[in-house]
């Protein structure tokens, strides 16, 4: 699961929806979330709206990701609730939803990738070492 988490903050570091400082920064902050002990829990917790999270040593990989933008300043709770209220059905439907959760819709991996792609850019996705090295140059 790091190697995953690992990989989507690159890319989400890479993202053209601000300044370089930003991406590294946020970079930072998730790599430093990493090396926390914590549990993989993929369960459905009542948080307080807005900045709420799950228990600190509990999460799944966007809480990774939440985490790291909310050290920035940046409430990925409260901006994908607000998207979500006014823009429901451009959202997936997997759950059968009739309106948002703030509890749970910043969570959603599928979730998440709808709101990059309404407000940052969509990158090409690559299985193999070698596209990763070709694309980022790492």
């Amino acid at each position: 699961m790091k190697l995953k988490t690992v990989l989507l903050i690159l890319l989400l570091s890479r993202l053209s929806f601000g300044q370089a400082s930003f991406y590294s920064k946020l970079s930072d902050s998730a790599l430093e979330l990493t090396k926390q002990k914590v549990l993989y829990d993929p369960s459905y917790f009542v948080i307080k709206y807005p900045n709420g999270d799950v228990p600190s040593n509990k999460g799944v990989c966007t809480d990774v990701i939440v985490r790291a933008y909310r050290k920035l300043g940046v409430d990925l709770q409260t901006e994908i609730h607000e998207d979500m209220k006014v823009n429901f059905s451009k959202y997936p439907k997997k759950w059968q939803l009739k309106y948002p959760d703030t509890n749970i819709d910043h969570r959603r991996v599928p979730n998440l990738m709808m709101f990059f792609a309404r407000f940052g850019s969509v990158k090409s996705t690559t299985t193999t070492a070698k596209g990763l090295v070709v694309r980022w140059g790492i």
